[in-house]
């Protein structure tokens, strides 16, 4: 073990020293990357000194998330205190179904649960739990919405109920997989237009439910996003409270990616009336710089994880109370310990440091933003208060330039589409960042978008 530790911080100090010289990598074709690297497995085993250069090699030809050229996805940066509790809990290897092998880290994730749903708003009977992503909270709070309208749906399947369910036409690409896979069908849902915004309309909301009501449906569920995809626009929490309380529906807030602006005394009135819903989920691996993943599911009252979720073991469940043996509020059996990195985070800085992460991101975006508002080069798509900067320089195409850049090994940035315009989409989640990387990024992009203008 001391020998593999050994290699392994040889490994991380010289990938720390890589990224700083070269912060974006030039891809290689896929067939030509695997083969070189030696992927391959076979029936013999190889030497210590061949496995450190081919790990090497491994660790060399990874995407650098977490530089500062590295503008991609929803997720980026390096936090070394939630790093470190990451490497813990491999190290540890506890599965957080029962108390008998969990210990003290069913304590770090009741805390972690706890205070996340005091910050959010909800009463004491809230309860939570962590899963493998914002795709899996949600489908949790939807079989959650559906278990709740029609119990008996757990016991003895759909009879006939043709249920219907409510979200932006900007929502997650997770829910109409969701809907497939517990057999609600992604016919039945009614993606309701938003406004330029990207947020969604209730005016068209209330529409859609008195629709398929005159028509014999159902409806039992309404998913308002904090934070869409492409635009980071935030759904009117309140007005869509107001909504589902009206016609008892269930009120699911997706925050994977802005849910956790409820750590910020600044920002977390974008969220105003989430406290209303009947769930709510975060990803701690976006905002909050914990590596992945790490997402979140708030419920106001614990008794539908219970009642969605629990399933008696006898070979499984042999001690404790069931507040302390998790596998009874989770989707999974064996699951991996995801809270002891963002305590470790959240324990080192405190509140404070987290609403500080958060802060810096919007200090980030909003620099971006007056940057392309004030240069007469650049169209602008997005608006205040969002991660997402959205823009096109020189009216290049968006796909062309981002794939260029990203072949060039330049800057890692990328694309999206909204109300039928396509634009480059800057993602400031990666709170190490300053305002001169901001300035770099643009300063980079313009040259390379000027050296490739004539060639489109």
């Amino acid at each position: 073990m001391n020998h593999d530790l050994d290699l392994f911080r040889s490994l991380v100090e010289t990938l720390l020293e890589e990224e700083k010289k070269e912060p974006v990598l030039e891809p290689e074709a896929p067939e030509v990357l695997f083969e070189r690297l030696q992927i391959q497995l076979s029936e013999q085993g190889i030497s210590d000194q061949d496995f450190a250069q081919i790990l090497k090699d491994l660790i060399l030809s990874t995407p650098r998330t977490a530089t500062r050229k590295f503008f991609n996805q929803l997720f980026g940066g390096r936090n070394s205190k939630a790093t470190l509790g990451d490497l813990l809990a491999v190290i540890l290897n506890n599965s957080m179904y029962t108390y008998k092998v969990g210990g003290p880290m069913v304590g770090v994730e009741k805390e972690v649960l706890r205070q996340s749903a005091q910050l959010l708003g909800y009463p004491a009977t809230a309860d939570g739990t962590l899963a493998p992503g914002g795709s899996m909270t949600n489908f949790m709070a939807m079989l959650m919405a559906r278990d709740k309208v029609k119990a008996s749906i757990r016991s003895s399947g759909f009879a006939g109920e043709k249920l219907c369910l409510y979200t932006s036409k900007e929502s997650h690409y997770s829910i109409p997989k969701n809907a497939a896979f517990m057999g609600v069908g992604r016919d039945h849902i009614r993606y309701v237009e938003s406004d330029d915004y990207g947020r969604m309309r209730m005016d068209r909301l209330r529409e859609a439910i008195a629709r398929d009501r005159e028509n014999g449906l159902q409806p039992f569920l309404v998913i308002g996003t904090a934070g869409t995809t492409v635009m980071g626009a935030f759904d009117p929490m309140d007005e869509i409270a107001n909504i589902c309380e009206a016609e008892g529906l269930w009120f699911h807030v997706d925050g994977a990616y802005c849910g956790s602006v409820i750590f910020s005394k600044k920002y977390k009135g974008l969220v105003k009336g989430a406290e209303r819903a009947d769930s709510f989920s975060y990803n701690a691996h976006k905002m909050l710089g914990t590596p992945l993943s790490c997402s979140l599911i708030l419920v106001k009252d614990k008794r539908w994880l219970y009642e969605s979720f629990a399933n008696d073991a006898d070979y499984l469940y042999q001690t404790d109370g069931d507040d302390y043996n998790l596998g009874k509020t989770s989707l999974q059996c064996g699951r991996r310990n995801d809270a002891l990195k963002f305590w470790t985070l959240w324990k080192s800085v405190g509140t404070e440091g987290l609403a500080a992460i958060v802060d810096k991101q919007f200090e980030l975006a909003d620099y971006a933003l007056k940057y392309v508002q004030s240069n007469p080069d650049y169209t602008v798509y997005s608006y205040e208060n969002s991660l997402g900067i959205c823009f096109n320089y020189k009216d290049l195409p968006a796909d062309v330039l981002c794939n260029q850049l990203y072949e060039a090994g330049e800057l890692m940035v990328g694309y999206g589409q909204f109300k039928d315009q396509e634009f480059v989409r800057l993602v400031t989640v990666n709170a190490g960042n300053e305002t001169s990387d901001i300035d770099q990024f643009f300063k980079q992009m313009e040259e390379f978008a000027n050296k490739i203008e004539n060639l489109v």
